[in-house]
């Protein structure tokens, strides 16, 4: 979160991993040195693309590509390989920034570089685990830099035999778990020739199906009294299918009044500083808004731990409004059934819990803040260099880093000490959690950002006690969906993807054994900024409107489709109320009349 107009933009850029052995050193690839144009290629439509006579490595062309706008000018193929199986990945490249990489089957590993005007190679190194059958390989650029060359791309080792026989169909389909609003299905494992299942898809009186990785799905969004039928089949890595089990019934409860849970807005106020968007008296906060978030608690130095709540001055903020107005003022909003919390961090409230110590003194001074003001709760939202892990620290469910074990303890404290009403919400931004599924960390050759997917192991430790998680889906580089693909804030698609992240899990840095699960529906918000004005990715209120029908409805989608319907998606959020004022209360007021339509339908 910003206090002033600020882009953050996230980038993480790993460096080449060690290099193994290939089982054996021959080229699979196709056309590597582009000497029959872009045969066997697939590149970005809408990149400039080509090859090129001059400047060439070897032979008679070579690849020239030119990012434009957020396309990376991406070209790939994909290749059949054997599981278990190392092999070798080179390129020699010239001109821009150049990555070079390989995803697929619990395979992502990548390496740059800027290699200006002579050639140099680049080399990584890959071994597949035992279910995987495929890769895709791909070169592309950066956005915002110019023309790249690639030449002579090798994948040193054996092709593999394509696998075309299914698993086997999944047993023993039972369909209960039944509330007014959801059912869920689950299944014996099926197994597969190949080693594992990649997946299970789950139809729905014959709709779309979805894809999960393990064997139960619990269906959202549903109308009380109301049967609904089940089938599911399973699918390996290599794409193969198993036929569908027999549909299975069961019948949601009936509802007291049906419709899904209200939708709520998040929403953060500025009550410690002031910008260009204006001062608001907390009792002037429209109705519309569900959460009301101070901005700021921040430390008193970056590992102190000691956080204070300073309400903004009258010099800084005219018509500030007294304490016991402010404390009067936060009563009344609790009175008409909205949650008041305290923000932790921002752009520039470091915190950085080194120490016991300052795990310590964080829970005293936090708690502090919550009784001086009656607060509901905690929202964390650490930004910048306040999470990291430590080389070695790869296991999302048990942490080693100081700083994401002493948070980890230090909110659990808190949680224990204020019950099961204590509201716990946080707000990270992409490159701490999403970011997630390329880079955990500083990797295993220590050139990654140790910030890369941070967030994550803190999620997951407090998954049970969380209420809202709305990551920030601005100030952010492009981020890889779990389509592989890059998408770029400011339309539907983004939020589309990075919630889908959210909803049906995935593997961290590609490892299929170090998984971070679904959070449930309705633990997840949409971050948006409020206006133009808040920050860099805003998004209109039609394509806001667009990525939640997608998400919530199944409806609407645009380029990139969810793994589900999430018809219990909470709401969104927005930086910030201040600033939708500013811009004439258009996010709140559009936004509020778009999510009770969905609440009462």
């Amino acid at each position: 979160m910003n206090r002033s107009v600020a882009i953050v933009a996230a980038a993480a850029l790993a460096g080449a991993a060690l290099i193994a052995r290939p089982a054996a050193a021959a080229n699979i690839l196709t056309n590597p040195g582009f000497e029959s144009g872009l045969s066997g290629w697939t590149c970005s439509t809408t990149a400039s693309a080509q090859a090129v006579s001059s400047p060439v490595h070897g032979g008679t062309k070579a690849l020239q590509a030119t990012p434009a706008g957020s396309d990376f000018a991406r070209c790939q193929q994909t290749l059949t390989v054997k599981p278990s199986t190392a092999y070798q990945l080179s390129a020699w490249v010239q001109g821009n920034y150049v990555f070079l990489g390989a995803t697929g089957g619990g395979v992502n590993v990548s390496t740059w570089g800027a290699p200006g005007s002579q050639w140099s190679q680049l080399k990584t190194s890959f071994t597949t685990d035992a279910s995987t059958t495929s890769v895709t390989v791909y070169v592309n650029g950066w956005y915002g830099q110019g023309a790249y060359y690639a030449d002579d791309v090798n994948l040193d080792g054996p092709g593999g035999t394509p696998d075309t026989e299914p698993p086997t169909v999944p047993g023993n389909l039972t369909v209960g778990g039944a509330t007014s609003t959801s059912l869920t299905a689950s299944w014996s494992a099926s197994t597969d020739n190949s080693g594992s299942v990649a997946r299970y898809e789950v139809s729905r009186d014959g709709g779309t199906p979805v894809a999960v990785t393990g064997t139960g799905f619990t269906a959202t969004g549903l109308t009380p009294s109301t049967t609904y039928r089940f089938k599911v089949r399973a699918c390996d890595g290599s794409g193969n299918c198993s036929p569908y089990t027999g549909e299975v019934g069961g019948t949601t409860t009936a509802g007291g009044g049906g419709g899904t849970p209200k939708k709520v807005l998040v929403g953060y106020l500025h009550a410690s500083f002031a910008n260009g968007s204006g001062y608001i008296r907390m009792a002037d906060v429209p109705a519309e808004w569900d959460y009301i978030d101070l901005a700021f608690g921040e430390p008193t130095s970056v590992t102190s731990g000691d956080i204070r709540f300073n309400r903004c001055p009258a010099s800084e903020c005219p018509g500030v409004e007294s304490d016991a107005d402010f404390l009067a003022a936060i009563k009344a909003k609790q009175a008409q059934g909205k949650k008041v919390l305290i923000s932790i961090g921002g752009q520039d409230g470091q915190v950085q819990l080194t120490t016991t110590a300052a795990r310590d003194k964080f829970v005293e001074s936090v708690g502090a803040v919550i009784d001086r003001w009656g607060l509901d709760g905690l929202d964390v939202d650490f930004e910048g260099h306040s999470l990291y892990l430590n080389q070695g620290d790869t296991n999302v469910n048990n942490p080693t880093t100081p700083v994401v074990v002493n948070l980890i303890s230090a909110l659990k404290t808190l949680k224990a000490r204020y019950g099961a009403k204590f509201v716990l919400t946080m707000a990270p931004e992409t490159f701490f959690v999403q970011l997630g599924y390329q880079f955990y960390g500083p990797g295993p050759n220590g050139a990654a950002d140790p910030r890369s997917g941070s967030y994550l192991p803190v999620i997951q430790a407090l998954r049970n006690d969380l209420t809202l998680l709305h990551v920030q889906d601005y100030n952010s580089g492009p981020i890889t969906g779990l389509d592989n693909q890059y998408h770029t804030m400011g339309g539907a698609d983004f939020h589309v993807a990075m919630t889908d992240m959210l909803l049906t899990g995935f593997p961290i840095a590609g490892n299929t054994a170090n998984l971070f699960p679904a959070l449930n529906p309705d633990q997840v918000a949409i971050g948006l900024p409020a206006s133009p004005n808040a920050g860099n990715g805003f998004t209109t209120v039609a394509e806001v409107q667009k990525a939640f029908d997608c998400l919530a409805k199944g409806t609407n989608c645009g380029g990139y489709r969810p793994h589900g319907v999430f018809g219990g998606l909470k709401g969104l959020m927005a930086w910030s109320i201040n600033w939708d004022r500013f811009n004439g209360l258009e996010f709140s007021r559009s936004h509020r009349a778009y999510l009770n339509g969905l609440s009462s339908s």
